[in-house]
């Protein structure tokens, strides 16, 4: 028998019974560690008791909407969150990974392909942060890599973990353009496909939290054609 406490901890959070079991099988002979939330309106309370490394999150779910829920989740939990849905449509992957979720599948999911999301999410959170040990200043903002603490003037903002990753990548390197091809490398350990939104959804959370404009951005800046530059002159005021 699989000891627990060296797999991987998943919880479903998944009201159609048969599919949820289907899934629980699968996972459980991949030596992962499940447990099922039914209702979206228990998980924070579930997650007192159960410490999961990923959350699987249907969107449709009596209680709580897994939309709703994705926007709480990151108070209350740090890991990855994998939204799970019908819903296929460009806007509705939009819209989930800008309230966000790390990824997105479209249901029916193939089993095998399901088991290769939950290892990638679980890799890329699995590394250790790749900071410095000093801290970064820019005018009115501060970045501490060891507390993960942001402050832009008198105002401390809150990021998840992967916004800090990214934020700090292009902060300490502050002027410089970076490529989406050397983003996706260092922080995904992939290779960026030309499609892939991941990173201009974290970008855009970003720029929104730190007060850029979204419509001409000067802090964080779009360099058409080649990638991101952290604007090292834009935080004094």
């Amino acid at each position: 028998m699989t000891d627990p406490q060296s797999t991987h901890r998943v919880l479903l959070v998944e009201d159609d019974i048969r599919l949820a079991n289907l899934i629980v099988d699968y996972l459980k002979s991949h030596g992962m560690h499940v447990e099922v939330e039914r209702r979206g309106d228990t998980v924070l309370t579930r997650l007192i008791n159960y410490k999961p490394d990923i959350i699987l999150l249907d969107i449709m779910l009596p209680g709580m909407d897994g939309l709703t829920l994705c926007e709480k989740l990151p108070d209350y939990f740090a890991g990855p969150i994998l939204l799970m849905s019908a819903l296929g449509s460009n806007e509705d992957q939009i819209k989930g990974l800008e309230l966000g979720a790390d990824d997105y599948v479209v249901k029916p999911v193939d089993p095998a392909l399901l088991i290769a999301r939950i290892n990638n999410l679980l890799r890329r959170t699995a590394k250790p942060p790749k900071v410095e040990s000093h801290c970064l200043s820019f005018g009115k903002l501060s970045i501490d890599p060891h507390t993960q603490a942001i402050r832009l003037g008198d105002l401390e903002v809150d990021l998840t973990s992967h916004e800090f990753e990214l934020l700090w990548l292009l902060a300490s390197q502050a002027g410089q353009v970076l490529s989406r091809q050397y983003i996706y490398q260092y922080l995904l350990n992939i290779d960026f496909d030309g499609k892939d939104r991941k990173i201009d959804v974290r970008v855009s959370r970003l720029r929104k939290k730190l007060g850029d404009n979204i419509e001409t951005p000067f802090r964080i800046k779009t360099v058409w054609g080649q990638g991101y530059l952290f604007a090292p002159e834009a935080w004094t005021t």
